[in-house]
């Protein structure tokens, strides 16, 4: 057999890239209702300008059609009678916006209709609305043409848009003003309650305590879920207790029955009976090992470990290749140490050993006859790799309870759990990829 090569070398960079996911823009509630207030309004302006535009339109035209009835009436009751055929051509002179023309054709009605003079003091054609009127001047047969100027139709389609504009800025910045004082008010109470309970942890013994708010629906939020952090909190807290007192209370008849195993192993026994005794003893000692997982798990939980002081995973990594140099040994496994410092980091010293021996187990346990483990300590994070299946692992069950890496059998499913739950407790980040074909457990701190 060939020993396990332990070497210190100058650090060697080991690139593990990994991409952070891409997080998914949210809009809040209030802006999204806001979203449908203004898109709502600005169709309604949209639609109701051309409706005004017509309207006011119609109303002017109206309007001016009365105004030319108006001047016929005037001009047929106080004019007409006393006016002769000489008058015309000086009436014409005179009147500027009403003409006596000759009755060119025949004309049995009124006739009001749209016509473009042109203005010689502008220089351009101007809009007027003409009413066109037979009238006997002395038994002879003439036409009234009686106009006026009316707004052009681009000044009032430009002074619409204007003030629509004005009335669209004027709504939109009143509701994104409004939405704001809203947001900031009368949403306070909720977004304190988000707070709480983006920051609330179970296995902690901080309550949540939500405010009193004056508004219902917020207020009977606030009522449930302190219901529900409380009942779930005594169940958590009931679950621990279970677990712990139940894993106190199996290290006696383990160690009992551990112990008998021994005792047996001692007699003299058939090779069927070896065999059972063996086997027995191997369950044995898996149990056991569950037993004081199980158990460690809950004092972590329970916060049992505290009294963080500043260690260096420089002298723990030392210290953990010493107790799996053998194991190594057995598998032919080369092990390989780059470290450029001294990695200092705060943690309880008992966690820390934790947490360096189950992944130098994992990379043992899991890696390949004549395979190879890398160990990388940077000044904040520390790569373990090592060689062995030739797939990447499911990382999303990497690390959680029961769940062991491939398709080994061996080993009790707590061991990625537990370091998991330290690095947490710790406030490191533990993560996995698949690397040129090494299986990378990267701890940064």
């Amino acid at each position: 057999m060939r020993a396990a090569a332990i070497t210190l070398r100058p650090y060697t960079v080991l690139a593990i890239n990994g991409r952070p996911d891409s997080a998914d823009m949210k809009q809040k509630l209030l802006y999204k209702t806001q979203k449908a207030y203004m898109l709502f309004s600005l169709l309604i302006l949209v639609i109701s300008a051309p409706l005004f535009y017509f309207l006011i339109e119609g109303m002017y035209l109206e309007e001016t059609e009365e105004t030319l009835e108006l001047h016929r009436k005037e001009f047929m009751t106080y004019h007409a009678p006393g006016l002769s055929e000489s008058d015309i051509p000086v009436w014409n002179r005179m009147s500027r916006d009403l003409k006596i023309e000759a009755a060119t054709f025949p004309l049995k009605r009124d006739s009001v209709f749209q016509q473009l003079y042109f203005d010689t003091l502008d220089q351009e054609h101007e809009p007027y609305r003409v009413l066109l009127s037979p009238v006997l001047i002395h038994e002879k047969p003439y036409h009234l043409r009686i106009r006026l100027s009316m707004v052009e139709s681009e000044d009032l389609i430009t002074n619409i848009v204007l003030l629509f504009s004005g009335i669209m800025l004027l709504l939109l910045a009143g509701l994104y003003g409004i939405t704001r004082y809203f947001s900031k008010k009368l949403w306070h109470p909720f977004y304190d309650t988000l707070n709480q309970i983006e920051h609330f942890e179970i296995d902690k013994n901080s309550p949540l305590v939500l405010p009193e708010t004056p508004v219902e629906e917020f207020q009977r939020l606030n009522t449930a879920l302190n219901n529900l952090a409380s009942r779930n909190s005594l169940i958590y807290k009931s679950q621990q207790e279970f677990i712990e007192n139940a894993a106190h209370e199996l290290q006696t008849p383990l160690a009992i029955f551990q112990a008998k195993l021994e005792t047996l192993m001692q007699q003299r026994l058939t090779p069927e009976q070896a065999d059972v005794v063996l086997s027995l003893s191997g369950s044995a000692t898996r149990l056991n090992r569950l037993n004081k997982n199980l158990l460690l798990l809950s004092k972590i939980d329970n916060q049992n470990y505290g009294g963080k002081e500043i260690i260096r995973l420089k002298d723990v990594i030392e210290k953990m290749l010493g107790f799996f140099t053998e194991q190594a040994h057995e598998k032919r496994i080369s092990v390989t140490v780059h470290a450029a410092c001294d990695g200092e980091t705060s943690s309880n010293p008992v966690l820390a050993e934790i947490v360096i021996s189950n992944l130098l187990l994992n990379a043992i346990r899991h890696n390949a006859e004549n395979g190879v483990i890398i160990i990388s300590l940077e000044k904040t994070s520390l790569s373990i790799s090592n060689t062995g299946p030739s797939t990447a692992l499911n990382a999303d069950k990497l690390f959680l309870r029961f769940s062991r890496p491939g398709t080994a059998s061996h080993g009790s499913g707590l061991g990625l759990a537990i370091v998991k739950k330290i690095a947490d407790l710790n406030g490191w980040t533990i993560s996995y990829t698949y690397c040129e074909h090494l299986h990378v457990f990267r701890l940064a701190f």
